[in-house]
C-alpha cells in the first residue's frame, strides 16, 4: 500500500517520477501540497498562488487522492473542467494506484434532455436550416449511443450551435419525476454519480449557480464535501457577480410565450384564448423594445435604472409587460396540472414575472432589507436584445456564508496578489481571516524574457494610439520567427490593430488572425497549427491560453487593462468606495489592472525552454508613479525601452540571448 508521505510521493524516486515521463521534483510544488494537506486538516481556508510551472494540480489532487474525504474540485472553465478529468486525474490516479471514484458534473445545459429532443423530432418546423436537420439526426444518433449525453462528446454539432438550446433543459421547464424518460435521464444520472464519487469536478458556473440556488432555499445541486479546491480562483468575483444576479432578457419573454401557446393550445385548448394572451405578451416585449431604443445611443449600449432616459415612455411599457406577464402567469396556474407541459410553462412564467418584479421593485418581500442599497440594476440595449440586469454590490457575505462549518477550501491561481499582497482578492470574497501563501514560478524570468516598453508612442488617450502601437509593433513581428499574441483591452482596437498589421504585411506569408472570425477554440488550434500567425484578441484571449515554444516568442498589451468606466457593477462599486471614504482607484481600479495585466503577460513563458518578449505599449506603466506597482507584479523580465534591444533579443540565438537580457538589464 502506497504510503501518504507527500514528500515520497513527490521526490525524485517516489511513483510520480516513476510513472510519469518527464517528471521533475520542486519543492515549491511539495509545499503547496503540504499547506494544502495542512489546510485539509485543519478545517480552514487557504488562498494560494502558486507560479506558472508550479505545478499546483497535482499539489492540490494528490492530498485530495491521500485524504479519504469527499473533495470538490471547481476550475475556471468547461475546457479546463475537461482538461482535469480526462487527462490529470487519470495520470495520477494510476500513478498512485488507487482506486479513487471520480465524477464530472456540468450545468445542465450541457447534457441532452430525451424529452426535449423528441418534442424537437415531432415539430419539423421548429427546425430552421438543413444543417439543423442534420445536427438533429446526429444528436438522435449520439443520445443512442453515449453514456454521458454531454454535447462537449459530440464535436460533430458546434457547442454554439443554436439547437442545443431546443434540446436541453432549463431549471423551469424541466419534467423532474414526472418526465417519461426520467429513467434514462443523462443530468439526473450524473448528478447520481456526482454523490457517490470521492472526487467530484466541477466549475465555477456550477458552483455559483449551486450558491444561487441555495439562495432560494435548493439544496440538492451539489454534493457535501470536506475539501472544495478552486483552480484558477482568480475568476472567482466576476463569476460570482455574474450568478449571484439575476438577468431578465426579452428573447426569454418571447421564448416563454411561444412554449405556453404551444402548450396551451395542445392540452388545455378549449379553456383559455392562449394566442390571444400571448400575442399580447409578445406586443408588450417588442413595445419595450421600441421604447428602450435611446439606450442603445449611450456609451456601451447600457445605462443603470436611475440613467434610463425617456422614463415617460418606458415606466408605462415595463407595467404593460408585467401586466401581460402577470396574465398568462395566472392562466397557465389555472391550467398546469392538466399536463407537465403546461407546468413547466408556468414556472417559466413564474419565474421571468419574479425577476421582472425584483428588478422594477428591488427590496419589496427581500429578506434583506438593504437590498435597494445592495444590487445594482441596469438595461442594456443591443441590435438583437434588451436585457434587464441585476448584480449584487458586493459578493462577499453571500459567497464566504456558503461554507459549511469544519469545511476546507483551498483557492489557487498565478495571479491573486498585487506584490504579494492579497487584501483586494480577500475584500472581494469576504475571505479576510484566510491564510495566504505565495509560491513563485521556477522559471528564470530574466534569461527567458524581456519586457519592452516603447519610448515615443503617444498617450492611451490620443486618438492615433491605436495606429502608432500597431506600427511600433510592425518590426518586432517581421522579426519575431514564432507566433505573436496581440492583447488589446476592447474590441474596437482589436479591428484596427489587426488591419494595420496586414497592411504592413502584405508581402509577408504569416496569417493574421482576428478575434470574431471564428470561436476562440478553433482560432487557437490554427494559431498553434500555424507556428508563426499572428492572434489578435481582447478580454478572452487575457488568460487560459497555454502555447509553449516558439508557437509563441512575442506577446504585445496595446494599454493597460483598467476596467471600461461604463460598465454599471464597476460604477456602482466605485462610488461605493468613494461614499465610505476611500479611493477607488487604488483600492479596486488599480489592483484590478494589476492582476490581469498579470494574466496577460503569464501568456508568454509557460515552460523551463519558452522564450519571447512581452511588449506594452502603454506608456503610463513606466511614466505614472503607480506604474510601478504594475510592473513590480510582473514577472522579473529583464527590461527596456529600446528598441533595438528587443530586436536583438528576438533575433538571438538561446546562448546569446541570455546576453541581451544583461545588456538589456544595464540600460
Amino acid at each position: 500500500m502506497f504510503s501518504d508521505d507527500l514528500a515520497d510521493l513527490f521526490g525524485p524516486d517516489g511513483p510520480l517520477a516513476r510513472q510519469l515521463p518527464g517528471y521533475v521534483p520542486r519543492a515549491a510544488q511539495l509545499a503547496l501540497s503540504e499547506a494544502i494537506r495542512d489546510t485539509l486538516d485543519s478545517g480552514g481556508v487557504l488562498i494560494a498562488e502558486a507560479g506558472t510551472g508550479t505545478g499546483k494540480t497535482w499539489a492540490y489532487l494528490a492530498p485530495a487522492f491521500l485524504s479519504g474525504g469527499k473533495v470538490l474540485v471547481s476550475t475556471g472553465t468547461r475546457t479546463l473542467q475537461d482538461q482535469l478529468f480526462r487527462r490529470d486525474i487519470p495520470r495520477l490516479r494510476a500513478a498512485l494506484a488507487l482506486p479513487v471514484d471520480v465524477a464530472l458534473l456540468k450545468g445542465r445545459a450541457n447534457y441532452v434532455c430525451h424529452y426535449h429532443l423528441e418534442r424537437l423530432e415531432q415539430d419539423e418546423r421548429a427546425l430552421k436550416s438543413r444543417d439543423e436537420i442534420a445536427q438533429l439526426r446526429a444528436i438522435r444518433r449520439f443520445t443512442r449511443e453515449s453514456e454521458s449525453g454531454e454535447r462537449a462528446d459530440l464535436p460533430e454539432v458546434p457547442e454554439t450551435a443554436d439547437i442545443w438550446g431546443r434540446v436541453t433543459s432549463t431549471r423551469e421547464n424541466c419534467l423532474g419525476q414526472e418526465c417519461p424518460f426520467v429513467r434514462d435521464c443523462f443530468l439526473l444520472k450524473a448528478r447520481r454519480h456526482a454523490q457517490e464519487a470521492d472526487v467530484v469536478v466541477v466549475n465555477h458556473a456550477l458552483f455559483m449557480a449551486d450558491l444561487a440556488l441555495r439562495e432560494e432555499g435548493i439544496t440538492d445541486l451539489l454534493p457535501e464535501t470536506r475539501l472544495v479546491v478552486f483552480d484558477e480562483a482568480h475568476q472567482l468575483p466576476d463569476t460570482a457577480t455574474r450568478f449571484l444576479g439575476q438577468s431578465l432578457s426579452l428573447h426569454q419573454v418571447l421564448d416563454c410565450a411561444r412554449q405556453a401557446e404551444a402548450a396551451g393550445l395542445a392540452h388545455a385548448r378549449e379553456t383559455v384564448r392562449w394566442s390571444e394572451l400571448c400575442q399580447a405578451l409578445e406586443a408588450a416585449a417588442r413595445d419595450l423594445r421600441l421604447v428602450s431604443a435611446p439606450v442603445g445611443r449611450l456609451p456601451g449600449g447600457r445605462a443603470t435604472f436611475e440613467q434610463i432616459p425617456e422614463t415617460d415612455t418606458f415606466d408605462p411599457a415595463l407595467d404593460r409587460l408585467a401586466q401581460a406577464l402577470d396574465g398568462l402567469t395566472e392562466s397557465l396556474g389555472a391550467q398546469e396540472e392538466r399536463h407537465p407541459d403546461l407546468a413547466a410553462a408556468a414556472r417559466t412564467a413564474r419565474t421571468l414575472r419574479a425577476r421582472l418584479w425584483q428588478w422594477a421593485h428591488p427590496g419589496r418581500g427581500e429578506p434583506a432589507a438593504e437590498e435597494e442599497q445592495a444590487a445594482v440594476r441596469w438595461i442594456e440595449h443591443s441590435a438583437h436584445s434588451v436585457r434587464l440586469q441585476r448584480a449584487p454590490l458586493s459578493v462577499a457575505r453571500i459567497f464566504s456564508g456558503f461554507r459549511r462549518p469544519g469545511q476546507s477550501w483551498v483557492l489557487a491561481s498565478a495571479t491573486l496578489s498585487v506584490r504579494g499582497d492579497f487584501q483586494h482578492f480577500q475584500r472581494q470574497l469576504g475571505l479576510g481571516g484566510a491564510e495566504t501563501r505565495s509560491w513563485a514560478s521556477p522559471f528564470d524570468y530574466p534569461a527567458q524574457g524581456l519586457l519592452y516598453v516603447p519610448k515615443a508612442l503617444p498617450w492611451p488617450g490620443d486618438p492615433g494610439f491605436t495606429d502608432a502601437f500597431a506600427q511600433a509593433l510592425l518590426p518586432l513581428v517581421d522579426a519575431c520567427a514564432g507566433g505573436v499574441l496581440v492583447l488589446c483591452t476592447t474590441l474596437r482596437a482589436v479591428d484596427r490593430v489587426a488591419d494595420v498589421l496586414l497592411r504592413g504585411m502584405l508581402s509577408s506569408e504569416r496569417p493574421v488572425m482576428r478575434q470574431g472570425e471564428a470561436s476562440r477554440g478553433v482560432l487557437l488550434e490554427r494559431f498553434r497549427a500555424a507556428g508563426n500567425a499572428v492572434l489578435v484578441g481582447s478580454t478572452s484571449f487575457w488568460e487560459g491560453i497555454d502555447v509553449p515554444g516558439d508557437a509563441l516568442t512575442l506577446v504585445a498589451i496595446d494599454k493597460l487593462p483598467f476596467a471600461p468606466p461604463d460598465d454599471p457593477v464597476l460604477e456602482a462599486r466605485l462610488n461605493a468606495c468613494r461614499t465610505e471614504g476611500g479611493n477607488p482607484f487604488m483600492e479596486y481600479q488599480l489592483p484590478q489592472a494589476a492582476l490581469l495585466l498579470k494574466q496577460g503577460a503569464g501568456r508568454l513563458i509557460r515552460s523551463e525552454t519558452d522564450w519571447g518578449v512581452l511588449m506594452v505599449g502603454d506608456g503610463r506603466l513606466v511614466d505614472k508613479p503607480y506604474g510601478r506597482l504594475l510592473w513590480q507584479g510582473l514577472p522579473p523580465f529583464a527590461r527596456t525601452r529600446d528598441a533595438e534591444v528587443a530586436l536583438d533579443f528576438l533575433g538571438q540565438p538561446p546562448g546569446a540571448r541570455e546576453a541581451a537580457a544583461e545588456d538589456a538589464a544595464g540600460r
